[in-house]
């Protein structure tokens, strides 16, 4: 039933156009501006899409974009499914193996976390290099799942050290500050408690958010390279924590987002 419905999606992109992409890019909380530098082809709501999932967060737009970006071709998820809208993790991750049932061969992901290792501030980006799954369960659990990998999936090296050190050069190279840390998924919506933060800390977490996890296991499954950036947007200091403020934290990506865009951006040039 998966693959006829992955099939059923594949197939009904592929008559709108998304023909042969090669860098598929999932885009997080308030870094939605990166489309504008891409020269669209075609633009889909996912409400339009079969069997895909629609985006029900505020900030997330929702919708599957094709085009040129840096002289490759690209589709763009803005807009990601989360476990805490509901939907189970075939869902949450259903995006990640359309795109590379187009095509695609690496995947780019950003997302807005918060800062576990207080060394880092609101604004900075941090380059993940190793992640904790703390959303209770495995988007590989299902029953066939061996019909679109290996089961046991190897979690050796589930961000490209390849494109790591690519993305670390470019930020060199741009003046941007760029931390490389380790991040932690868990379900959400609800933010950490105090003792949460202390424990997340304890484990070795430099940051942490409720997304990208999910997607980059399945990425790892399916043999995608792929690498992932965390916009820092509140510090989660559990001896000085202050109340959330949303608009706060989509304000924060905002500001950071230009260096985001750039990192990119570069990055694709030299994929």
């Amino acid at each position: 039933m998966k693959k006829i419905q992955l099939q059923e999606t594949t197939d009904f992109l592929q008559k709108e156009g998304f023909d042969k992409p090669e860098i598929g890019i999932i885009l997080g909380t308030g870094l939605g501006r990166l489309i504008n530098e891409i020269s669209i082809e075609k633009e889909i709501p996912y409400s339009k899409i079969p069997h895909f999932p629609e985006a029900t967060v505020e900030f997330h737009s929702g919708k599957l974009i094709y085009g040129t970006l840096q002289g490759k071709k690209v589709i763009v998820m803005s807009g990601r499914f989360h476990l805490y809208e509901g939907y189970n993790l075939w869902e949450v991750t259903y995006g990640v193996r359309a795109m590379h049932a187009l095509g695609i061969q690496k995947l780019l992901v950003s997302n807005a976390a918060g800062a576990i290792n207080l060394n880092y501030k609101k604004g900075d980006l941090m380059l993940i290099d190793d992640h904790i799954n703390l959303q209770g369960s495995s988007p590989l659990a299902f029953a066939g799942v061996g019909e679109f990998g290996a089961i046991f999936a190897d979690m050796l090296e589930p961000y490209s050290k390849k494109i790591n050190t690519l993305l670390k050069d470019i930020a060199k190279e741009n003046d941007i500050t760029l931390y490389e840390g380790v991040y932690a998924s868990v379900v959400g919506p609800q933010l950490e408690t105090r003792a949460e933060y202390r424990m997340l800390k304890i484990l070795g977490a430099d940051a942490v958010g409720m997304s990208t996890v999910p997607e980059l296991i399945v990425a790892k499954h399916l043999d995608l390279e792929t690498a992932a950036v965390s916009v820092l947007t509140d510090e989660c200091d559990p001896d000085n924590l202050q109340p959330i403020n949303i608009e706060e934290i989509i304000k924060v990506a905002g500001k950071a987002e230009p260096k985001m865009i750039t990192l990119f951006k570069e990055l694709i040039i030299k994929l």
